[in-house]
Parts: C-alpha cells; structure tokens; sequence
C-alpha cells in the first residue's frame, strides 16, 4: 500500500516540444545529449559530487522520473538523487527506455579532467544543460579551490527564479489563433547514405578552434559565424552528393533558442526549428552565393512573428480535442513516424548552442566547453567559452568524408583546428591496461 507522501507526489506535464523525443527514442537516436567541461585540473570525484549535490538545488525540476499515462507521457518528483560516475558509457548512450526502470533523465560523470553532463531531450534543451553544467562547474570550482573563492566566490551569471526555470514557456505563449501555415517544400531534400558505424554508438569526431579566427573569416564575407559555419558545413556535404542528387536541396534544420524572442527564464525545453537550404542546380553553387542564400533564409526565418506562426501552429496539436483523447500507443506510433518523416526532409542538423559564460575569475581554471547530440543522421553542435569553439560531430554513418571536408575547409581559410574522435572519447573498461590518450590532430580523423 502506497504511504500518503508517495500518493502526494507532484508531477508536471511535458512541454510542447519534449512530447516528440520519448516515442523517436530509436536506434543511435537516443534523444539525449552530452554537454562536457574540461578543466585544467583532473577532477575530484567527492567534490564533483558535492558540487552537483549544490547544483540540484537550484533545478528541482530536474529531479523527476518519466511515465506512462493512458493519454500522455508525465514527469514525476522522485527521491532519488544523482550520483556521480566515472564515465563508462558511450557518448549519448541511452538514458531512458520505455518501460525500463525508473531513473533520473540526466547523468553527471568524469574522466581525468572532464566533467561529463548527459541528459534526456524531454527533460531539457542546450541552453538548460548548458546553465546545469555551468552551476555545477562553478559550485566544483569553488570547493577545489577555498582559498580563492571561499571567502568571496564570483557571481554566476543568474539564470533566473526557482519558478522561472520550471515553468513551461510553451504555454505561456500559446496563443489560440489562426495562423497562416508554412509553405511546403517543393523538393525532397538530398539525403546522406552509406554504412552504418559499426561503433558501439555514433561517430564522434570533434574539432576545437579559435573563435576569434572564425569570426575573421566570416567577417571577410561580411557575415556573421554561424552564417558562415553553416555555409561550410553545406559546402561540405556538396563534395559527396553523387551527380544524380544535384536536382535535390541540401537542407539544414537549425534548432533555434526561442528566449532570443520571447523572454523566459525556463531551464526546460523552450527551443523551435527552421530549415535552411540551397538547391545547387539552381543557383551558381559559389561559396559566395551559398552564403549570401543562407543570410538571406536566416533573416526571413528569425523573426518573432514567424517563429511565433511555427510555435503556435506545433502547439495547437497538443490543445486539439481528437488528439488529446486518443491512447498514448497511438500518439507514439504517429509522432514517431513524423519524426522519421521530419528526417528525411532534412539532410543533416547544425545547432550553435552559442557562449558559455563563466565568471572571468574562474577562465584561468577551464579548458573549454563541448557538446554532441545523437542522431540517426549527422549533426554538428557549436559551443564556446572564451576564445575556444567546440565543432561537435556525430554521426550515425561509419564514413567521415562530410567531416573532413568540412575541417580541410576551415584550415584552407588559414584557420588551425584541433581534431579528436572516438578514440579519445572511448574510455577503458575498469581494471583494464589504459591506452595512449590520444590528443587529436590530423591522425586522429583521418583529415
């Protein structure tokens, strides 16, 4: 028999944008994604969990379990409580498994000097994590080192109330109106193919440059970095379309952080999509006029009033009758068929989570800020902090020719990349012979 305190026990709804993530959990695409800090120091374990114990604090809503209802999936407040491990799994290993047991939708580990934060999609987007894994590296900082923040510790840039970061902003913006639909596209978009990675997991390769040369190099096409990332990466998937695919666009979906456009505070999902494309057979296919059509789609694509159109059009689905009543293993099987359709109507997926800011005073003591995503595709992540931007690669295919086309482009424009893959990821099995850590560079990928 149930106590009274468990009868008791709160739960919340999932927002707008978490509904599509625990029914597309498939394959590679576990829907959860991995945001790294590394530090200058090999981490503490007892004071890695200290300072998660102090970060928790600040995001109960975090503190939950997922299940099942006859018509949706819920979040339930739960007792347990995160415990810090020494990184075992593979990145973006799966965190939840319908009808598997009951944990907490996000894991905090390590390895040497890395602070490794994973979390469930339903429960949060990049920004959320990226405030989790910025509190917790700030409350790690502070204990490793009393005698230079202990008695007056920086100030972390404030994320905003209890209340603010568990609301759903989702509904607060939900408007009950008519809007115009989105235009549908007039061509399939060019989709990759080859072998599947025979890794345990996705392809990882990730690059490391200097923001500030590639600040130069966009500012000499006069565009802004991700403008011009996103033209590289789409120059980069051009060199392996066959001839026969030229008639076809290479579309990229662009995750966007609604808080630009609308003011919250939430640490949960708040984020929408727009697609970018450049169709090669009907345009000159010069970097240039690749560049100056993705401005061109940015400008028209982020505006309050058109996310506001694609925002409300998602959410009227949620709030429609039919769709409220019918079995949740009915909801699952259309919104995962959606997602698979949603994927073939994109080529790859370039998300810039943007800037992780720390207080100055604790830069001398960070390496660096890194993020990858799981796919059933390819997807590139972008995050900084400080002068240091992370290119987050992975990919479900075991070919990296996309990834390498990208980087030799980048170090053609006079910019130095680092590089390292899965092999410095991969982690060795307890009690085993450790192997060289490899440090990247050319060897490391195949570049």
């Amino acid at each position: 028999m149930k106590s009274d305190k468990e009868k008791k026990r709160a739960w919340s709804r999932l927002d707008n944008a978490a509904k599509i993530f625990p029914p597309s959990n498939m394959g590679t695409n576990t829907c959860v994604f991995r945001f790294s800090c590394d530090l200058k120091e090999e981490v503490s374990p007892e004071l890695l969990q200290k300072a998660v114990d102090k970060a928790v604090l600040k995001f109960p809503a975090y503190l939950v379990v997922m299940k099942s209802g006859a018509f949706w999936y819920y979040f339930e407040q739960t007792d347990l409580r995160p415990v810090v491990v020494p990184e075992s799994r593979s990145v973006c290993g799966s965190l939840y498994e319908d009808g598997g047991p009951r944990s907490l939708l996000f894991e905090v580990s390590y390895y040497k000097n890395r602070i490794n934060l994973e979390m469930f999609h339903a429960l949060t987007d990049g920004t959320g994590a990226v405030a989790f894994l910025k509190t917790i590296v700030y409350h790690y900082l502070c204990l490793a080192h009393p005698d230079v923040f202990g008695e007056k510790p920086p100030v972390l840039p404030d994320e905003g109330s209890e209340a603010g970061r568990s609301s759903d902003s989702f509904r607060k913006y939900y408007k009950r109106v008519r809007s115009r639909r989105e235009k549908k596209k007039e061509l399939s978009a060019f989709n990759l193919r080859g072998e599947r990675s025979d890794r345990d997991g996705l392809q990882i390769i990730e690059g490391i440059a200097s923001v500030r040369d590639i600040l130069d190099a966009a500012h000499r096409y006069h565009t802004t970095m991700t403008v011009y990332l996103t033209a590289v990466f789409i120059e980069a998937l051009r060199k392996e379309m066959p001839a026969s695919a030229f008639r076809h666009p290479v579309v990229l979906g662009v995750p966007v952080n609604l808080r630009t456009y609308f003011p919250s505070d939430t640490a949960r999902n708040f984020f929408g999509m727009i697609d970018v494309s450049y169709n090669f057979s009907r345009r000159s296919g010069e970097f240039d006029d690749v560049i100056s059509e993705i401005a061109r789609s940015f400008k028209e694509e982020l505006t309050r009033e058109r996310l506001e159109i694609r925002m409300n059009n998602l959410a009227s689905l949620e709030h429609n009758l039919a769709v409220q009543l019918a079995p949740l293993p009915f909801k699952n099987f259309v919104l995962r068929i959606a997602k698979l359709l949603s994927d073939r109507s994109e080529t790859a997926v370039i998300s810039n989570v943007g800037r992780a800011v720390m207080p100055a005073e604790m830069m001398p003591y960070i390496g660096g800020f890194s993020s990858f995503a799981s796919t059933l595709k390819l997807q590139l992540t972008l995050v900084s902090c400080g002068d240091r931007l992370s290119f987050g690669f992975t990919s479900a295919f075991s070919g990296t020719e996309v990834q390498k086309n990208f980087f030799r482009q980048l170090t053609a424009a006079g910019i130095p990349v680092e590089i390292r893959c899965n092999d410095y990821y991969s982690e060795p099995a307890p009690q085993a012979v450790e192997p060289k850590k490899k440090k990247g560079g050319k060897k490391d990928a195949g570049v």
